[in-house]
């Protein structure tokens, strides 16, 4: 689908330059001599390079037309996880490196967005908040003043996150899986 150069936000993925590109960031420039642009920071979803680029506001540019389906998380193995989508029971595999540190946070039957481009994998969304047990944490300081309220926290998973002074080893709490955050406590 094409959209003019104005339309492109942050998020989007475009395919230019027989490639597919995540943008990062956009700036609409409107000089005092000359027309208007976007000047356009992008990221390679393939080759993981970055491209900035300037686009006049006449021109047009092919947005990526994505398929998403939901899929349960079922298992991994050394290189890749393993989902399964519900109602066909068809099995898929996905690089580990496609999710980075969020598949930590994969649990047996999770239910996760799976983005494709050309029948290929290219994104993987969990859902916006997850329960997680704390494995270890420090015990909190009596008189430790609230501005450094904050104690490191290893969960059951192996991530290390920070918690408020109450939370203890063994409690259950709930992480924002994009911004890898403490939530609150269960």
């Amino acid at each position: 689908m094409k959209i003019n150069a104005g339309e492109i936000r942050v998020g989007m993925l475009l395919e230019y330059k027989n490639d597919l590109w995540q943008v990062l960031k956009t700036q609409h420039v409107k000089p005092g001599k000359g027309g208007a642009f976007a000047q356009i920071e992008m990221k390679s979803i393939n080759k993981n390079t970055k491209l900035n680029e300037r686009f006049r506001s006449s021109e047009t540019v092919e947005k990526a037309s994505l398929e998403e389906i939901k899929y349960n998380y079922i298992y991994e193995d050394e290189k890749n996880y393993f989902f399964i989508e519900p109602r066909s029971f068809e099995q898929i595999e996905i690089k580990k490196d496609i999710l980075g540190k969020k598949g930590k946070l994969l649990v047996e039957n999770l239910e996760v967005m799976i983005s494709f481009h050309d029948d290929a994998a290219i994104s993987v969304e969990l859902p916006n908040q997850i329960n997680s047990k704390i494995k270890v944490t420090d015990v909190a300081l009596k008189g430790q003043t609230v501005s450094s309220s904050y104690k490191p926290a290893t969960l059951e998973n192996g991530l290390n996150i920070q918690v408020p002074p109450f939370i203890e080893s063994g409690d259950e709490i709930v992480i924002d899986t994009r911004t890898m955050e403490y939530v609150k406590k269960i």
